[in-house]
């Protein structure tokens, strides 16, 4: 008698457990906001596309989503930050292609992003575009490649600093060019591209989320986007592709992840949120401005983050470490 009421007490409490479990992620996120990890500062390009997300997601869920900066090591603290959360669903991280380099690029990175995190979903495509000092001679890139052979010496390549976007850009260029320029690191996208736009140095490429507003006046010289179609934003800047330069094609794509671990009910109601708010009108109306691209639905869902990821740490690992460049 006695085994049977533990028995029905027990069977009990589990039914009861599930159906608090069942409870909890049907009201999920509920009145607790949601924490966007971004890892990288307040104005910057990442941050830009977040903060449009957090609104666009915030719709989806029927709550609040917070933006939180976290920058530093090149996004790897607030990559960190996130992976040490809580895995309730309750704080995300959004990361851009540096996510992808990291592995390559620090050689203690103290996480791995293809093991430690869950998928939710890419969110933005964000072209780029090489850019020079007005005064440059050349008028277009057919001029400029020959000028550059010409003047190697004279010409200094402006990044953001190691592992930025721009960084990146350049390392791909400089490969298929087969040539060697002066490159020239600054603390940041506005440094640059104030050198650059004052002629201390000749050339950059950074993303249209960065550049839109120099692009749109004419203090910058467009050589040509990193794209295989022309951006709607800026239709009459011609590819690098079209222009000779067969496939060059870079993306600054950026990703949402949770902590490794989060229940799948969670990252069910996670993932179909960012794919409702990246079709949100507002949403994509704020990213066209900005020259940005909505990724696929298929590249929106969990597997298409994944795979992607998995294609760009193969694709930019043997150029990283072929360059022989390394961040602390």
């Amino acid at each position: 008698m006695s085994q049977s009421i533990f028995r029905i007490a027990a069977i009990l409490l589990c039914a009861l457990g599930v159906s608090i479990s069942v409870a909890k992620a049907a009201d999920f996120p509920g009145d607790r906001p949601i924490t966007l990890v971004v890892p990288f500062a307040a104005g910057g390009p990442t941050d830009k596309v977040a903060r449009e997300l957090a609104l666009a997601m915030g719709k989806q869920l029927k709550g609040q989503v917070i933006v939180d900066n976290s920058p530093g090591a090149g996004g790897t603290i607030g990559a960190k930050k996130v992976i040490n959360s809580k895995n309730d669903g309750y704080t995300l991280l959004i990361h851009h292609i540096g996510m992808s380099t990291a592995p390559a690029l620090y050689k203690n990175l103290g996480f791995d992003p293809m093991n430690d995190y869950e998928y939710v979903g890419q969110v933005a495509d964000v072209p780029m575009v090489l850019v020079g000092n007005k005064d440059l001679p050349p008028k277009n890139f057919q001029e400029l490649l020959p000028y550059m052979k010409a003047n190697t010496s004279k010409i200094a390549y402006a990044n953001a600093g190691v592992g930025s976007a721009s960084h990146l850009c350049g390392l791909l260029f400089m490969s298929r060019i087969q040539l060697d320029l002066t490159t020239v690191p600054y603390k940041g996208t506005a440094p640059a591209l104030t050198d650059l736009i004052g002629g201390q140095v000749q050339l950059m490429c950074d993303q249209t989320t960065n550049i839109s507003g120099q692009l749109t006046t004419g203090s910058i010289k467009p050589y040509g986007t990193t794209t295989m179609q022309r951006l709607k934003a800026f239709d009459k800047i011609p590819t690098l592709n079209e222009q000779g330069l067969k496939n060059f094609e870079i993306k600054v794509w950026h990703g949402v992840y949770a902590p490794k671990g989060t229940p799948k009910a969670e990252m069910d109601k996670l993932s179909k949120a960012l794919q409702g708010a990246i079709q949100d009108p507002q949403y994509k109306k704020h990213m066209a401005e900005l020259g940005v691209e909505i990724p696929s639905q298929a590249n929106a869902s969990p597997e298409g983050l994944k795979k992607h990821l998995k294609a760009q740490i193969d694709l930019w690992s043997p150029i990283i470490k072929a360059a022989g460049i390394y961040a602390d």
